[in-house]
């Protein structure tokens, strides 16, 4: 019965590690199609300022978890008018995307509406070509049927 446990719990390591796979793939093809990235939060904006100071400091320094765990220190100590900047640098970014984002709908409602018109246009009925070709020719198979015999 242990064994049972353990081929569970071993099970459930591979589903996630396969869900990251899944994020992935679904942001490589966001960024294949074109769409523009979610903008960053305010601390974010800290962070990328915050990561040069730091390693500027800390040149030896290789662990992230050190970055952030110093980042997010100093970001919970900050007051609310030294954290304006990046809240203002990310509102313009923020502005920024929404603009992005509104050319990307508009021109993918726009070519969306052009593949659609050109389906429909494919789309005049069920029959395979080949019988609108044989319909063409002014003959069909049971006439065809009656001549050989």
């Amino acid at each position: 019965m242990k064994g049972k446990v353990d081929a569970s719990k071993k099970g459930e390591g591979r589903l996630k590690a396969s869900g990251g796979a899944v994020k992935r793939k679904k942001a490589a093809a966001a960024a294949a199609s074109g769409k523009p990235k979610r903008p960053p939060s305010a601390f974010f904006v800290f962070m990328s300022e915050f990561r040069q100071e730091y390693q500027a400091q800390n040149p030896n320094n290789k662990s992230v978890a050190n970055v952030s765990k110093a980042a997010g220190e100093k970001w919970r100590s900050m007051s609310e008018e030294e954290k304006a900047p990046y809240v203002d640098t990310a509102g313009q970014k923020k502005q920024d995307y929404e603009k992005s984002k509104a050319d990307f709908d508009k021109k993918e409602s726009t070519s969306s509406k052009k593949a659609k018109t050109q389906e429909d246009e494919g789309e005049g009925s069920d029959k395979s070509k080949s019988e609108v070709d044989d319909e063409h020719d002014g003959s069909s198979d049971e006439e065809n049927d009656e001549d050989e015999e």
